[in-house]
């Protein structure tokens, strides 16, 4: 039988979600707290990929075995069993084919930006002390989503096979004291995010005009775009599929 299973985790001592050979990553410890509960081997095959130190407050993989009769003591005992920086919302049930990474229909990512100083947000934002002007950050963010091939924002000597994004959502808003970027799309390339944060604060910190970023979307150089920002601000907040395969999401 297939199951979903889903889960958060704070990224800080991770090299990612995806396992590693010589990196401790969250597939990694998932599986090694399924095989060790279920008595066998658990692969677990996640919604996507999340850089050392990028944080989930909503990630899915899914995973094969026989029937589990009580799924809430299973999480029960997962949860009991894992670190504290990974947690487990839920366990269920799927349609067979179902597949963690190629039936998501959207992710979405947030960035958080702090604006003082914060010894709270040490590990869970990026602090920028410099004077920020979110409105032209705001008409950037909205203007990217008018093209569809992001190459400048993709991390170079990947192996993907297209550039081809579908940005559905991109802004910027104060949330008390924490500036955020959300963003959603179908699909997003490795550094991307980051990527385009980086990109957006050289507007907003007057280095750079919202015109200037049309040219570099356009030039699919990856040099031309801004510095990723670092990924201890980064979270992947939410991973939507169709009903027929999480019947409840979010």
């Amino acid at each position: 039988m297939r199951y979903f299973v889903e889960f958060s985790y704070f990224g800080e001592h991770y090299h990612g979600w995806q396992k590693q050979p010589n990196a401790i990553t969250v597939q990694e410890v998932l599986e090694d707290a399924f095989s060790k509960i279920l008595g066998e081997t658990i692969s677990l095959m996640g919604a996507g990929r999340t850089d050392a130190g990028v944080h989930a407050k909503q990630m899915y993989a899914h995973f094969d075995h026989g029937e589990i009769e009580v799924i809430d003591q299973l999480v029960y005992k997962l949860n009991s069993f894992l670190p504290k920086d990974i947690a487990v919302q839920g366990v269920f049930n799927t349609v067979d084919d179902a597949h963690a990474r190629f039936h998501a229909c959207a992710r979405t990512y947030e960035y958080w930006l702090v604006q003082k100083k914060n010894p709270f947000y040490i590990n869970h934002a990026h602090y920028v002390k410099h004077s920020l002007n979110v409105e032209k950050m705001n008409e950037a963010a909205t203007m990217i989503m008018s093209f569809n091939d992001f190459e400048c924002f993709s991390k170079v000597h990947t192996d993907v096979h297209t550039f081809l994004c579908d940005i559905r959502f991109s802004n910027w808003e104060l949330k008390g004291d924490v500036l955020v970027f959300t963003i959603t799309a179908n699909r997003f390339l490795r550094n991307m995010v980051r990527a385009i944060v980086g990109t957006l604060l050289d507007v907003g910190l007057g280095k750079i005009e919202v015109d200037t970023v049309k040219a570099i979307i356009k030039s699919k150089d990856r040099a031309q775009a801004g510095v990723s920002v670092p990924a201890k601000g980064l979270y992947l907040t939410r991973v939507l599929y169709p009903e027929n395969i999480v019947k409840t999401n979010g």
